[in-house]
C-alpha cells in the first residue's frame, strides 16, 4: 500500500496537524515507510501464538469485590488542602 500526496494533506488534515506544502513528501516517505513495515508485520504467522497482555506470564491479582463503609468522613477530608461543607474542592478545569 502506498499513499499518495492527497492522502497525506487529507490525514494531516483530519489529525489537525498543520502540514507546509514542503513537508507533504517527506511526510509521504514517513507514512509509506510505517506501512512497508506494517505489511512486514502481517507477513508473521503468528496463528499458534495466544494474545497476551504482557510479555511475563502471570496471573491477575484478584480480590472480592465486597461493599464496604467508606470511612469517617472527617479523616478522609483533613488530607485535602481545601474542603467546604464536606466535600472536596478543586480547581475549575471547565471554562
Amino acid at each position: 500500500m502506498s499513499v499518495d500526496q492527497a492522502t497525506v494533506r487529507r490525514i494531516a488534515r483530519l489529525a489537525r496537524i498543520r502540514l507546509d506544502e514542503a513537508d507533504v513528501p517527506q511526510m509521504q516517505g514517513e507514512l509509506n515507510a510505517i506501512l512497508s513495515f506494517v505489511e512486514q508485520l502481517n507477513e508473521v504467522d503468528v496463528s499458534g501464538v495466544e494474545p497476551m497482555t504482557s510479555v511475563i506470564p502471570m496471573a491477575m491479582k484478584m480480590r472480592d469485590d465486597v461493599v464496604t463503609d467508606c470511612g469517617d468522613v472527617a479523616s478522609i477530608l483533613a488530607n485535602a488542602p481545601v474542603t467546604e461543607d464536606g466535600f472536596f474542592v478543586v480547581p475549575k478545569v471547565v471554562e
